[in-house]
């Protein structure tokens, strides 16, 4: 945090914002290591080398104001992780 901006780390980079453009969600302690774990799993699996349907599937996680996955979200998530890390095992 600076003085009139602070760096922001979100599942597609990390952003410098100005304070005033800041919106609490009054997350819990707990709730925000949520929601850096979704964070850091959506970017392990995300790039541009993705379909276009999954790549604005990750997208609209990454955009989600919960700090948790429905049951069929951390599904699907969990079946990508397997096929991209599949994937990268095997070149």
């Amino acid at each position: 945090m600076n003085d009139f901006s602070c760096t922001v780390k979100t599942w597609d980079g990390e952003y410098a914002i100005a304070l005033q453009h800041l919106k609490s969600y009054d997350y819990l302690p707990v709730e925000c290591e949520q929601m850096q774990v979704i964070c850091d799993r959506i970017n392990r699996v995300y790039s541009s080398g993705l379909e276009e349907s999954v790549q604005k599937f990750l997208e609209m996680l990454g955009k989600l104001n919960r700090a948790y996955l429905t049951g069929l979200e951390e599904k699907v998530l969990t079946v990508l992780e397997s096929e991209i890390t599949h994937k990268e095992a095997w070149g």
